[in-house]
């Protein structure tokens, strides 16, 4: 994975804990890592402490000022007694004012948890490079873009926003690509923590559900580089500010 060399001076003590909402299978760990891993390198300057939330590890609300939740093989519609537990968390933390970032499922939560609707798309599989258009720039989107690639597995999206939301940036494939909530909240529809290489592995392991033709196209897509650093860049901005 490529990511920028540039450090961050954290501004201030600032506790972070990454919900864990799956864990990555054991035939993938061995070569890419379980999430905590794949963040840790999204995020070196960041120390997260990792509770997974799948498991029942719930932190207490008050115990870390901002919160990254991961992506997750399961739907945020799904009643099944942890994410009803997240749905809740996610809306204290939001009445709380505490700093929210969702990756992919992380995104889709925020928008079921805080009034909005997600569903599967009628799109289907997004897998791969795609590309977003940037159409609100916030403060902390530097350096300026109108556009960033980024990898792609997911079927659910946010169909329907949540109030009070804004929509940061889209895609004809992917109308709510990032959303943010006041100055607290952000969600971003993809995957800037993994590797093409572990994208691959995991599209290529639901051939049956996803079809052969949409998976040789995302490999083609492979030609285009993901913009980690430009993410990685934009996301520590949000959580440092």
């Amino acid at each position: 994975m490529q990511i920028s060399h540039h450090t961050f001076n954290i501004t201030h003590d600032m506790k972070t804990a990454l919900l864990v909402c799956d864990h990555v299978h054991p035939e993938f760990q061995k070569d890419h890592g379980d999430y905590p891993a794949m963040f840790g390198n999204l995020f070196p300057d960041l120390d997260m402490a990792s509770h997974y939330v799948c498991d029942g590890d719930f932190p207490k609300l008050e115990e870390y000022d901002a919160y990254v939740i991961s992506g997750s093989k399961y739907s945020v519609y799904n009643n099944i007694p942890w994410i009803e537990e997240l749905r809740d968390f996610t809306r204290s933390a939001y009445h709380s004012n505490k700093k929210v970032l969702g990756v992919c499922f992380g995104h889709q939560m925020i928008g079921e948890a805080l009034g909005g609707k997600v569903e599967k798309s009628e799109m289907g599989y997004l897998i791969g490079v795609h590309e977003f258009e940037i159409l609100k720039r916030e403060k902390w989107m530097e350096p300026a873009r109108s556009n960033y690639n980024m990898l792609m597995l997911c079927q659910d999206q946010i169909t329907q926003l949540p109030p009070n939301s804004k929509v940061l940036a889209r895609s004809s494939h992917c109308p709510v690509s990032m959303l943010s909530m006041g100055d607290h909240i952000l969600g971003i529809q993809g995957h800037p923590e993994f590797s093409k290489e572990y994208n691959q592995a995991v599209f290529e392991s639901r051939k049956k559900l996803i079809g052969i033709e949409k998976i040789e196209k995302a490999i083609q897509s492979f030609k285009n580089e993901p913009d980690t650093a430009l993410l990685r860049e934009y996301l520590m901005n949000f959580l440092n500010r």
